[in-house]
């Protein structure tokens, strides 16, 4: 039997994979969150540590992030709030 053992995602594949997860953050006013650079990269590394098992399309993900914005990066945080800065209002993740 092999037994599987979780390992750092290599840059190259956290690059490959982190346009996928950066489409997750959110749904409808939170299209625009998903679809900001910053916030995608702010945020992805918080959605692969926290959200991995959660399908990024979809509200589970919103929920999922919402639940725990309380242990997101000082890097996510400040991306929610340069988001928030440019937008003009408070964040929906």
């Amino acid at each position: 039997m092999r037994v599987m053992t979780s390992r750092p995602l290599s840059l190259s594949t956290a690059l490959k994979i982190a346009p996928l997860a950066l489409v997750m953050l959110a749904a409808a006013p939170a299209q625009a969150q998903r679809e900001d650079q910053g916030l995608q990269l702010g945020c992805a590394n918080d959605y692969f540590r926290l959200c991995a098992g959660v399908d990024p399309n979809s509200q589970d993900a919103d929920r999922c992030m919402e639940r725990n914005r309380a242990r997101l990066s000082p890097e996510c945080k400040a991306a929610i709030g340069d988001y928030d800065r440019r937008t003009g209002g408070k964040s929906q993740k």
